[in-house]
């Protein structure tokens, strides 16, 4: 563990639970959402001010990456976009906060969110084509049929693995190196590597959101 100090660690220590840092840090996550959603939604105005104006920026901004990848066929997918958008922003973010850790810098949390675009993925493609979406695993040349299948198989069950890596990499790399800092000089040097940290929460955000939206619309087109 990186952190020094957790507070949820320091409480699970108290209550003599094991339920681990990234599970009770994604139930905060989870609750901060549905509290800032509820918040912003309470008294929705024709014309809309702080937090309401924040959460339609940040849905507007969704939607529009959602049309632009896949289409107007996209939009049916902006909750399952949007959740996982949501939920890895804010999860990245609470690592600038001292004493609490990112669910995002833990492989099984990002497993979690990578098997789920997963499953998504393939329950899209046979929901739209049926048994006609074993055609993407084919390719164009009948006679090539069999090794593309087996290359397009191993491609499909390395995405999960490349989506969880990513995200795991960049987190757990990034807390590493801020409580380094932290521990050397921990008043003004770690500072840059926070701003450093913004950035990084929200590229890793949309590389996630977007791959994910890129899975979903192949599964959506016609084998060809």
């Amino acid at each position: 563990m990186t952190h020094p100090f957790l507070i949820f660690k320091w409480i699970e220590d108290l209550l003599n639970t094991h339920l681990g840092n990234h599970v009770t840090y994604a139930w905060l996550v989870m609750l901060i959402l549905i509290v800032v959603s509820f918040l912003a939604s309470r008294a929705i105005k024709t014309i809309p001010g702080g937090l309401q104006n924040l959460m339609e920026a940040i849905v507007a901004g969704i939607d529009g990456l959602l049309e632009d990848t896949m289409g107007k066929e996209g939009k049916t997918y902006f909750p399952l976009i949007a959740t996982f958008a949501l939920f890895i922003l804010v999860s990245n973010l609470i690592a600038l906060i001292p004493g609490f850790y990112p669910p995002t810098a833990d492989l099984n949390t990002n497993a979690a969110l990578a098997l789920t675009v997963f499953v998504m993925t393939h329950a899209v493609g046979f929901k739209k084509h049926g048994f006609a979406y074993l055609k993407h695993f084919m390719g164009p040349i009948l006679w090539l049929a069999p090794l593309i299948f087996i290359i397009e198989i191993i491609g499909h069950i390395a995405r999960p693995l490349s989506l969880s890596l990513r995200l795991f990499g960049n987190m757990y790399g990034h807390e590493i190196v801020l409580m380094i800092f932290v521990g050397l000089v921990p008043f003004l040097l770690p500072v840059p590597m926070m701003l450093m940290g913004i950035l990084v929460a929200f590229i890793q955000t949309f590389v996630f959101s977007l791959l994910a939206m890129i899975y979903l619309a192949g599964a959506l087109e016609e084998a060809h």
